[in-house]
């Protein structure tokens, strides 16, 4: 009995797949790429994702990958369309018809009511000769040289390169509608993706005993409610309480070594941060935690309306919530 060596195979078919999608990568048409962009994104309506067989399989996860980051969409099953579940088709959609070789009959028989709606189509598929390359108002070119599997039937780098066509349209869109972390939060409220929509900083923030000084106290002196405190931060206040600054340990070691002769006089309204990082108690956690990333910040400020401090929220408390 021959000996197969599985761990090859595996390896050939990631290297298949792989050259597969740089080979489309390659190969890619922007014209028709940026065409398919710009009829998806000025849709009024949805994007309509069409596949049979394992195409409809990668259809339904590009449909869900659209939907989760901005593209409303739904997947229609094309041989449930033709018994009645094509009435969820309006003149507004946008249709993905997705058939490596654009002959699967299920979907071809779709085709006729989608011409009669006027529909824009975007065709993915191998055969720009086939019915539905001919049919399509936009095509995506979805060949491969070969499929990774070994007796090269089962669709393989095929559907790989299909989903990976259909990342690229969902990105592409994404980074033109501008979608944000928080937009994506929005969609993801369940789970660890959606803690960080889920949490207010209120709900995380510290607002008792604040490390809180006034402007004309003396920096040796703030250095010691930062000490005293453990948030690694002074929030610097005027004489009407609003907060005009913030004294981090950042300031502390850069005020040292600027004042080599010694600080006894120095004032914190000199050493501190003018105008610093703030959010408000309402905002979400994961847009504090993100502006904390941006700006290498472990603590940030959170202030009233009127512009008064009223707590502080620490990058290890976001963390440790599981925000996101």
């Amino acid at each position: 009995m021959k000996t197969i060596d599985l761990t090859t195979t595996a390896k050939n078919v990631l290297n298949i797949e792989a050259e597969a999608i740089l080979r489309t990568k390659k190969n890619l048409n922007e014209t028709e790429f940026s065409k398919a962009i710009d009829a998806i994104y000025n849709c009024k309506g949805r994007v309509i994702v069409t596949g049979m067989g394992k195409s409809g399989h990668i259809g339904k996860k590009i449909a869900a990958t659209f939907s989760s980051t901005g593209t409303p969409s739904y997947f229609l099953h094309p041989a449930e369309s033709t018994h009645g579940d094509s009435g969820i088709i309006t003149k507004e959609d946008v249709i993905i018809a997705i058939s490596n070789s654009g002959e699967s009959q299920e979907l071809l028989n779709l085709l006729p009511l989608l011409k009669r709606f006027g529909l824009t189509i975007i065709g993915m598929t191998s055969n720009p000769n086939s019915t539905l390359g001919q049919a399509s108002d936009i095509f995506i070119d979805i060949s491969v040289e070969k499929e990774a599997c070994p007796l090269g039937k089962a669709p393989t780098a095929s559907t790989t390169v299909t989903l990976a066509v259909g990342d690229a349209l969902a990105m592409c869109l994404l980074e033109k509608r501008g979608f944000t972390q928080e937009d994506f939060l929005i969609f993801h409220p369940s789970g660890a993706l959606g803690k960080g929509f889920t949490y207010k900083v209120q709900d995380l923030m510290k607002t008792d005993n604040l490390p809180v000084a006034k402007e004309n106290d003396l920096f040796v002196d703030v250095i010691e409610v930062i000490s005293q405190f453990k948030l690694g931060i002074a929030l610097i206040v005027n004489e009407q309480g609003l907060l005009t600054g913030i004294l981090t340990d950042g300031d502390i070691r850069r005020n040292l070594i600027k004042h080599k002769t010694g600080v006894s006089n120095l004032k914190v309204y000199d050493a501190m941060t003018k105008s610093p990082k703030t959010v408000n108690a309402d905002s979400y956690a994961a847009g504090a935690l993100h502006l904390m990333e941006k700006y290498s910040i472990t603590a940030l400020p959170i202030i009233d309306e009127n512009g008064s401090p009223c707590g502080v929220v620490h990058i290890h408390d976001l963390l440790k919530a599981g925000v996101v």
